[in-house]
């Protein structure tokens, strides 16, 4: 375990930027993410804005390990990703579709808030019609549905062959209710929320309530700290990222490289979605992967996209609580 960095040298090299969104995700239009250089290269600390202190510490801790220590090493040299469909009109899949060059397999968010069940089979029927028999695709509801509806939707969406559906219910126990009902259907479960969220990230392979776990080193603390989860769990693993930039996306692109088995493309091609980025050469999937390598933030990029200043200083006011409570914990992250 390394040494809580002093505030003082967070703050010195910490730089706030606002990203346009290419569509609307996640309920926001603009990404905002603050970019630290440490002694191992450039970090990313980005919890969305509405997360309290202590969960948005978890992610502290996991851009001090990236950025204050040594990466794992590496197995492979590029990461399989797959592309990521917000929950646009169906016309409109092709055109999110194109910016994913090479990817065979497509994640599409469901359960929308103001949508309809039938909008979300009309968009997967477009990516399955784009993608081909041959491609995967898998939905993301982000815990929006009750058992009953999750149940239903999962019938109405299997017709697409669903590589699994992740995160349908949003506690452990409606998870494992929802697997014994569809157990049959052959449609794994996914958990995302259930770990990166939760106290005992293992309780939902406990539990479970999942074939799959949906794993993000920022929200967990680390590289370290998600191969430490995965391990313990003992299932297959999908690394993800959370919107983030391509110095965040490097950090995950870091643990996959780490993991000793990588069973399915991962979600970090989100570069995608962003019309800005603070890399000279965003992370973006060429092929349907991207590098497993550091990703340095381009200085003159860090100034056209910052954020503005009532907007920065909020996030070091952010930066200074969340190291508060890292330093009452004195565990920035678990070796």
């Amino acid at each position: 375990m390394t040494a809580l960095p002093p505030l003082a040298d967070l703050l010195a090299s910490a730089h706030v930027v606002a990203l346009p969104l290419a569509t609307r995700f996640r309920g926001i239009e603009v990404r905002e993410a603050m970019l630290l250089e440490g002694p191992e290269g450039w970090t990313e600390f980005s919890p969305f804005v509405e997360y309290d202190d202590a969960e948005s510490a978890h992610w502290l801790a996991g851009a001090i390990d990236f950025g204050w220590m040594p990466a794992p090493r590496a197995l492979r040299a590029d990461i399989p990703v797959n592309a990521t469909v917000p929950a646009v009109p169906a016309e409109r899949v092709a055109e999110v579709l194109s910016r994913f060059d090479g990817c065979r397999t497509a994640k599409v968010k469901v359960a929308e808030a103001g949508q309809r069940l039938g909008d979300d089979v009309a968009r997967v029927r477009a990516v399955r019609e784009a993608v081909g028999p041959e491609g995967r695709i898998r939905v993301d509801a982000n815990a929006g549905w009750n058992v009953d509806e999750a149940e239903h939707a999962v019938h109405a969406l299997a017709e697409f062959d669903l590589e699994y559906v992740e995160q349908p219910c949003a506690s452990v126990d409606e998870l494992a209710e929802l697997r014994r009902r569809i157990r049959y259907m052959g449609i794994p479960i996914a958990a995302d929320e259930s770990v990166r969220k939760a106290e005992d990230p293992i309780a939902v392979a406990r539990a479970g309530a999942a074939d799959i776990l949906v794993v993000k080193a920022q929200p967990l603390g680390g590289i370290r700290r998600a191969l430490a989860v995965i391990e313990q769990a003992g299932l297959p693993a999908v690394v993800s990222s959370a919107l983030d930039t391509s110095v965040g996306l490097s950090m995950g692109a870091a643990l996959a490289a780490a993991l000793p088995a990588l069973d399915f493309d991962c979600g970090l091609g989100t570069a995608s979605l962003l019309t800005a980025d603070v890399a000279a050469v965003p992370l973006r999937p060429r092929g349907g992967v991207i590098p497993a390598a550091r990703v340095a933030a381009d200085p003159a990029l860090l100034v056209r996209h910052a954020a503005s200043p009532e907007r920065a200083a909020w996030w070091r006011a952010r930066l200074s609580r969340c190291h508060a409570v890292l330093a009452q914990t004195s565990q920035p992250h678990e070796a």
